[in-house]
């Protein structure tokens, strides 16, 4: 008979990011929180609207730009801790972003006891998409 274990969850730290991961979980601080444009038509079924915020967060490792979507957005609130599960890294201009699309989920906690890294930001360094032919 197969014993089934609890899977406990693995942390990871903002400076093990790298483009194009997915499944990741993280428990960072909110450092900022920046409104952008709402997207989508106002004219369109039921008025639907879709709210996103760009979100500086990090933890003691660094800090990187976090896209929140919708209801993602009430939840980023400077000096907020949260935990964001199965989180994944896009690359939007060549940069990486932190996102949490609906199969993950964003969950505010008790406030961390580290201090937040703010001089190694991710986001900052530029990837460039190589196709190697084999």
């Amino acid at each position: 008979m197969a014993e089934q274990k609890k899977k406990q969850q693995v942390f990871t730290k903002v400076e093990q990011l790298r483009p194009l991961a997915e499944g990741l979980n993280l428990q960072v601080k909110v450092v900022s929180s920046k409104m952008i444009m709402p997207k989508g038509r106002g004219d369109a079924p039921q008025g639907r609207q879709m709210r996103l915020a760009e979100c500086l967060v990090g933890d003691e490792t660094g800090i990187i730009i976090f896209t929140a979507r919708n209801d993602q957005v009430d939840l980023m609130t400077g000096g907020t801790t949260v935990i964001l599960h199965n989180a994944k890294i896009d690359l939007f201009k060549g940069s990486m972003r932190l996102a949490v699309d609906r199969s993950g989920r964003v969950e505010v906690t008790q406030p961390a006891d580290f201090s937040v890294k703010e001089n190694n930001n991710l986001s900052l360094i530029e990837f460039e998409r190589v196709d190697v032919v084999i």
